[in-house]
């Protein structure tokens, strides 16, 4: 209007632009909104045209690195989670922050047992179920202590005040949780910069939905890794059969290894983790790196053998060769869930069979990129 004044009733080319931009924006998300819910409606979802709209939440400091410019866009996802979160103290949230802090939350929704995932730039660096929150976060932080400092922690419970005193000894960049009571919020308040965020509920890790990873020229687009893992689904492949609490450390740790980067390796007893391999180029080193781990967060608790020694190990895909089994078998595993599927998957197993490790196969791959 100040400009229409001043222009005998006319706008400038450069606001015209402006407005266009954000009306089309704005009538784009509108089509975006209808699109995808007649999709929804027809079960397709990979239609000849995809679009995704967003309202802008927060325009960031930056985007993963500082010479990146980032924001943050919500969309009508029907689960909770970090778009739809409170921050009920601390920094703003940065590029990473709401980036791991998802991952985290997504990880800790796969338990119905009170647990508690630490995270570091996207992986698990310590995972574990337990009877009550506060030895669900000893347990996780036993795992990987180093890796811990910095972290996003996650708890699928109410944050209680006993917990959030062991928390608050850490130096963490954010706490996600359903919910915060009252107490814990006080114990919470001392560490100002602390990002503390409630969603009121936990995501169903079950849900559908579709994941976009943007190409040069384009984007893929896949469904969401929904698949769970039931004793029942699992084949025994080896001459020797998983005991029951090796078979509830095995389910544990195949949902974990669902959120750790591939290659993943996760090791783990009595339903929490003691060695965590991510992101190598070949099975086998991240074998060894989680058992290397391992030996370190013992050395640190005061123990004299590795944490690995007399847990099941799981891989998020196939052992291409025996080697990464092997390796897993002299650090004192037990027992191995994986996909199968390999041509080498008898040489595998009878390997298995050598080192007396019962071995079940799942028939599902969880790559994760």
């Amino acid at each position: 209007m100040e400009e229409m004044r001043g222009h005998n009733g006319d706008t400038t080319l450069e606001t015209r632009r402006r407005l266009a931009a954000a009306a089309y924006a704005r009538t784009g998300a509108y089509d975006s909104a209808i699109s995808s819910w007649f999709s929804r409606q027809t079960g397709e979802k990979f239609t000849p045209h995809f679009s995704l709209g967003g309202k802008l939440s927060q325009k960031l400091r930056y985007g993963e690195n500082p010479h990146q410019r980032g924001a943050f866009y919500r969309y009508g996802s029907p689960n909770p989670g970090v778009g739809s979160a409170q921050q009920i103290q601390g920094k703003e949230l940065s590029y990473n922050n709401l980036n791991d802090t998802d991952a985290a939350f997504e990880l800790v929704a796969e338990f119905n047992d009170p647990a508690v995932a630490i995270i570091k730039h996207a992986n698990p660096c310590g995972v574990a179920e337990a009877s009550s929150i506060v030895e669900a976060f000893r347990l996780a932080l036993r795992c990987d202590p180093i890796s811990a400092f910095g972290g996003i922690i996650a708890i699928n419970r109410t944050l209680d005040s006993a917990t959030a005193e062991e928390m608050s000894e850490l130096f963490l960049e954010v706490i996600i949780a359903p919910n915060i009571d009252p107490d814990a919020r006080k114990v919470l308040e001392k560490k100002k910069s602390l990002r503390v965020l409630e969603t009121g509920s936990m995501p169903d890790p079950a849900a559908s939905g579709v994941i976009l990873k943007p190409l040069s020229g384009g984007f893929l687009l896949q469904d969401r890794d929904n698949a769970r893992i039931e004793a029942a689904d699992l084949v025994t492949a080896t001459r020797r059969s998983p005991t029951e609490s090796e078979l509830k450390d095995l389910l544990f740790a195949f949902s974990v290894c669902k959120h750790v980067k591939s290659n993943a390796i996760v090791y783990a007893k009595n339903k929490a983790t003691v060695g965590i391999g991510a992101g190598q180029m070949s099975r086998v080193d991240s074998c060894r790196i989680a058992i290397r781990k391992s030996a370190d967060a013992a050395q640190k608790d005061g123990q004299s053998e590795p944490l690995v020694t007399g847990s099941v190990v799981a891989s998020d895909a196939f052992f291409p060769f025996a080697d990464g089994l092997l390796a897993a078998a002299e650090a004192g595993v037990t027992a191995v869930i994986q996909p199968g599927g390999s041509i080498r998957d008898d040489e595998v197993i009878a390997a298995a069979d050598s080192h007396d490790l019962a071995m079940v196969l799942t028939g599902i791959r969880h790559f994760r990129h």
